[in-house]
């Protein structure tokens, strides 16, 4: 089984495989499954510098059609969320995005409330285009951020199978 898991680990860093699979990652993880794609991100461009612009626009596309799924769910979801619409927390938090717009999604990068964020503004039926424009650009400038501050503390390359 070591050496199956280590022909994969290998063949995911490809190139051909490897932005396939950032996506995949990216798009699971921007619903509200909890995963984190950061890691596949930092890993390929860490064996592949090359593919660094490739990598953070492939990341980005993933994660916002991942955010938009959620966006999609919460539009969906609008008359089961109905039981909570008088609880202050509930009220409190559509009033502070009913007063941002679609703008609130840029801070769909933002951890452990990013995805809900997302579907939420679905559920106030905000529109879809300018939502997915700003969770765009907030994914965007988070895989930008995370991986050159990824690289900066950990310049030397990677020797794919190395002990």
């Amino acid at each position: 089984m070591d050496a199956w898991l280590q022909s994969l680990l290998q063949a995911l860093a490809l190139p051909e495989l490897g932005l396939s699979t950032v996506f995949v990652v990216a798009f699971v993880s921007a619903t509200l499954l909890p995963l984190g794609s950061e890691p596949a991100v930092f890993g390929l461009i860490k064996l592949n510098p090359q593919l660094f612009w490739p990598t953070i626009l492939v990341a980005t596309a993933g994660n916002t059609l991942g955010g938009m799924t959620s966006w999609w769910i919460g539009q969906a979801a609008h008359r089961a969320v109905d039981r909570y619409r008088d609880s202050p927390t509930h009220l409190r938090a559509l009033h502070w995005l009913e007063r941002l717009g679609p703008k609130a999604c840029a801070l769909s990068f933002l951890p452990v409330i990013g995805d809900p964020l997302c579907a939420v503004a679905g559920w106030l039926r905000m529109p879809a285009l300018p939502c997915a424009g700003w969770m765009a650009l907030g994914k965007f400038a988070r895989y930008l951020t995370m991986t050159a501050a990824l690289l900066w503390l950990w310049p030397d390359k990677l020797a794919v199978g190395a002990p």
